[in-house]
């Protein structure tokens, strides 16, 4: 019977490359996004030609019973959840200073405690399967921070905090627990940026040259696989030697 994985935010952007890897490497995939379910579903029936199984879901991350429901009907509908991929995110960028108190308390909300929430329901399953992979998208600025980026930072770091500890209180039961740190990575929410910002990223970068989509969806592939089995704990940073 062929695996199942949960990926938020997936109706486009990295979610999408990561959906689409891993249906790749054979996964029943479940896309979830805020988004109207009509994206979702495009996606999901893109995802579907490549031979697998998939269902999308409209969900907000942020409400537990939502939550819930999904993992409860995605396990009860395809017989298990193998995989979850917590990459629902948002931005609120603003100097500190000024930064108001909702935006910081929304980007908080939608990427940590989203990240709970999945990682919450979805443990129970796996831990009873005896196997599972957990992987959530952090960022290179929840590691180093980012002038403007007070809300995102925290949430990123939050989720490597999470990571770690879940990681420790799941490995006996076989299930393992890992995040990602992308750096600049071109998608939509990183194309409204100034010229100048991206150019000052680019000269940051040892290897010049942006990130791709595809770039994250790979190394997800590979912490969701066999091969990683014995890896937990982990924050790998795919960033193109940012931060080393």
């Amino acid at each position: 019977m062929a695996k199942t994985a949960i990926v938020t935010g997936s109706a486009r952007g990295i979610g999408k490359a990561i959906a689409t890897k891993l249906a790749n490497d054979g996964f029943n995939i479940v896309i979830v996004d805020a988004c109207p379910i009509e994206n979702s579903e495009e996606t999901a029936k893109e995802i579907a030609s490549l031979g697998v199984q998939t269902k999308a879901y409209q969900c907000n991350v942020t409400n537990s019973e939502e939550v819930n429901k999904v993992v409860e009907e995605v396990n009860s509908e395809f017989g298990s959840v193998d995989v979850l991929v917590n990459n629902a995110g948002i931005t609120r960028d603003g100097l500190f200073v000024r930064m108001k108190e909702e935006d910081f308390d929304l980007v908080v909300a939608v990427n940590l405690k989203g990240t709970y929430n999945f990682t919450r329901a979805a443990a129970p399953i796996m831990m009873k399967q005896r196997s599972g992979r957990i992987v959530s998208i952090s960022s290179i600025v929840g590691i180093q921070g980012n002038a403007g980026q007070v809300n995102y930072s925290a949430s990123k770091a939050g989720i490597i905090g999470l990571t770690k500890s879940v990681a420790r209180e799941l490995a006996s039961r076989g299930v393992t627990c890992n995040a990602i740190a992308p750096g600049y990575v071109e998608t939509p929410m990183t194309a409204v940026l100034p010229d100048k910002v991206k150019e000052a990223m680019l000269e940051a970068i040892p290897m010049k040259r942006y990130g791709q989509v595809e770039d994250i969806a790979n190394c997800v592939g590979f912490l969701a696989s066999d091969s990683a089995s014995y890896i937990t704990g982990q924050v790998i940073s795919v960033d193109g030697g940012m931060h080393m």
